[in-house]
């Protein structure tokens, strides 16, 4: 991966506040063509600067109000034991977002669901049953303040 330049943190920093820019309004807000903020935009990818692209869509508009944070920890802390964990939790469609953390906990899970009953179904099918979960502490979010992935693009 080759060192970024101001003009690929200017591009950074655009697509980070609206992914749905074009090429010719990218162009107009860096100062590049829009051939050249194509480009760019490429390379950005393939060298794994730009992971994935994403949109945020509303929860409440798809019928799953209740977001819930997840403290897992698990019973040892065993390579194989961590890696079938992150596993599973790649494929668990209800899970948002995930983090192999430091501190008293192992894997904080962020989690969607419709209603009480199918979080506690969740908790029954994918924590529960798992022997290599020690336990796990839930926390309910009221409200949503900010949900972005924003990382400013200058150090």
């Amino acid at each position: 991966m080759s060192a970024l330049d101001d003009l690929d943190r200017k591009i950074l920093h655009e697509i980070q506040l609206d992914n749905q820019l074009t090429s010719a309004q990218l162009s107009e807000k860096v100062g590049l063509s829009p051939t050249s903020i194509q480009r760019r935009l490429n390379k950005l990818r393939a060298d794994k600067v730009i992971e994935a692209d994403v949109s945020i869509v509303s929860s409440s508009a798809l019928g799953r109000s209740l977001t819930m944070m997840i403290a897992v920890t698990l019973e040892r802390e065993r390579l194989d034991i961590i890696d079938h964990f992150k596993a599973s939790v790649r494929r668990e469609p209800v899970v948002m977002s995930a983090y192999y953390v430091t501190g008293d906990t192992d894997f904080i899970l962020i989690v969607s669901a419709k209603d009480m009953p199918e979080y506690e179904a969740f908790t029954r099918s994918f924590l529960y049953n798992n022997p290599d979960i020690k336990g796990f502490k839930t926390t309910v979010v009221m409200d949503r303040i900010k949900a972005s992935f924003y990382i400013p693009p200058w150090a």
